[in-house]
């Protein structure tokens, strides 16, 4: 029995993970035209995108 990695995704998987991107970048455009937030992880953490994130405090909280 032989096991190989595969490096590239099949071809369906490819037109799933472009469906998959394509809805997620219309959810943010709708929020973006909305002046709507949107959160995204980004270098390990939760991360506030969009016009209303402007001086929203990024969870540090000072006792």
């Amino acid at each position: 029995m032989s096991s190989s990695i595969q490096t590239e995704p099949s071809k369906e998987s490819q037109v799933m993970l472009d469906t998959l991107k394509t809805a997620v970048a219309d959810a943010l455009e709708k929020k973006r035209r909305l002046g709507q937030y949107a959160v995204v992880w980004k270098n390990g953490k939760p991360v506030r995108i969009g016009a209303d994130s402007i001086g929203v405090s990024d969870n540090k909280s000072k006792i």
